[in-house]
């Protein structure tokens, strides 16, 4: 599948709380870029994280399972990804939906700590 939009991509599986995944969103946007959603019924985090990442017009694409997220950028090695997010506080998704915009722009990132 190609998207020929310029957007952040985000691929979900099995996502325990929605929540995550609209901040992620937001922080996207506060930075000024666009981003698509699309829901997956199988894989594994990993693959959706590298898939996003190489589908994206951007090269920057978010995987989220369960309660864990991962960002990848485009030609890094499948289960290589910039941050990793273990039920992440819903400050962190939108920190780390602003440090995908910010990948793609080129600007400092922002610390993901609470």
């Amino acid at each position: 599948m190609s998207n020929n939009r310029p957007t952040i991509l985000i691929y979900t599986l099995n996502v325990d709380d929605y929540l995550m995944v609209e901040e992620m969103c937001a922080g996207i946007e506060e930075e000024g870029l666009l981003y698509e959603v699309k829901r997956h019924y199988f894989g594994v985090l990993e693959e959706l994280s590298y898939n996003a990442a190489n589908e994206s017009i951007l090269g920057c694409g978010i995987g989220v399972e369960g309660g864990r997220a991962l960002m990848s950028l485009r030609n890094m090695d499948k289960g290589e990804y910039v941050f990793s997010l273990e039920n992440p506080s819903l400050s962190q998704c939108r920190k780390l939906g602003a440090n995908a915009a910010r990948a793609v722009k080129r600007v400092a990132f922002h610390d993901l700590s609470d």
